[in-house]
């Protein structure tokens, strides 16, 4: 029997729908929950369990109690060891305590539902003497521990406890997260994680977009070719990074650099919105959603834009999705990428896509 240690963070991701980008601190969870998040990482938790399958009965799994693991594996009716632990309310404490049990118990590797700063917690207690895999259920992900989806955690898994993937260093990213709500992006390499290692399955660490001359034009370009494009009555649905907001600043208006923000008759009608007042807004009339991937992850949805949910691409339809990319980021991208949670809306982007690259120039990527 392989002998896996699981986490989950319980409070992971439950900012991203709602627009706080996080849930780092007692405030910020309880706006979060004022304003309907939902539990993401119990979601993201059972869906990774129940991808292994069969395989999951060779597996002797330890956890933690009730929602920081146990409920996830009652819920995906998979057996499991639950180890000593707080009931109850639980904070950044009880993932390390748990994460230092783990190694003591010589399992085979850690796997953990959470985001960066759930990786960060964990690194501080183990650093590289067990072997670590991250299941996306945070808001950033910056870091390059995680896997591109629960379901490839959890081929990602299989593979290495039967021997056929190496491990590799992969980077932990520290996200200061009340910049991050400011809309300043203020990242730094916070320390490395031994990671099993399939490049198809695991996402690399966020770059950012670089500052030159021809970037900038290039970013620009997209932008003109946005508002010369732009319709009346439409509801544009505009995502995080720099790239779009270059729209934004042609068209003067002051929007978000991290968050999303509306506009219609190319007048700011709504900033810094989370999935409900996207969804209210678009009620009844035309939207399109303009996105820019992330730098070396290739992800349009699911990382840093949760606000733009599978039930806003339901509605806006994926005729009305936008890509736009500078040169530069996208020759640096083999494929992009989806994960928004909502296994249907993801198989409806993968395959091809056009992406917008320069004043009326696309060219063809494809998803997964």
């Amino acid at each position: 029997m392989r002998k896996v240690g699981f986490i989950v963070n319980p409070i992971a991701g439950m900012g991203g729908a709602v627009g706080l980008k996080g849930t780092d601190g007692e405030e910020i969870l309880e706006k979060a929950i004022k304003l309907g998040a939902e539990r993401v990482s119990l979601r993201r938790a059972e869906e990774f369990l129940r991808a292994l399958g069969a395989v999951s009965q060779a597996i002797e799994f330890w956890t933690c109690p009730e929602s920081m693991g146990e409920e996830a594996f009652l819920r995906a009716g998979v057996r499991c060891t639950v180890i000593p632990g707080r009931r109850g309310k639980t904070g950044a404490e009880d993932t390390k305590q748990a994460a230092r049990y783990m190694l003591e118990q010589n399992l085979d590797i850690i796997v953990f539902c959470g985001g960066d700063g759930t990786a960060r917690d964990i690194l501080d207690s183990v650093d590289m003497k067990i072997p670590v895999l991250g299941v996306p259920s945070g808001v950033k992900m910056q870091s390059g521990v995680f896997a591109v989806t629960p379901r490839a955690a959890a081929e990602l898994l299989i593979k290495y406890l039967w021997d056929e993937v190496p491990l590799k260093e992969a980077e932990v990213a520290d996200v200061d997260e009340e910049a991050f709500r400011e809309g300043r992006l203020s990242a730094r390499l916070y320390g490395y994680l031994l990671t099993p290692y399939e490049p198809e399955y695991l996402q690399g660490m966020k770059t950012p977009t670089p500052v030159r001359d021809d970037v900038e034009e290039n970013k620009e370009a997209l932008a003109r070719w946005v508002v010369d494009n732009m319709q009346d009555g439409v509801i544009y649905i505009l995502g995080p990074g720099s790239t779009v907001k270059t729209i934004m600043e042609t068209l003067g208006l002051e929007g978000t650099l991290l968050g999303v923000d509306l506009v219609a008759n190319k007048k700011l009608i709504g900033r810094d919105v989370g999935e409900r007042e996207i969804l209210e807004a678009i009620k009844g009339r035309k939207a399109c959603v303009i996105v820019s991937p992330i730098g070396r992850q290739g992800f349009i949805f699911g990382r840093g834009n949760q606000q733009i949910s599978g039930r806003v691409l339901r509605a806006v339809g994926k005729e009305n999705v936008l890509v736009i990319s500078t040169r530069e980021k996208l020759e640096g991208l083999e494929v992009l990428r989806i994960d928004t949670g909502d296994p249907e809306v993801d198989r409806l982007f993968r395959g091809g896509l056009k992406v917008l690259v320069d004043y009326g120039v696309f060219r063809m990527m494809v998803v997964k």
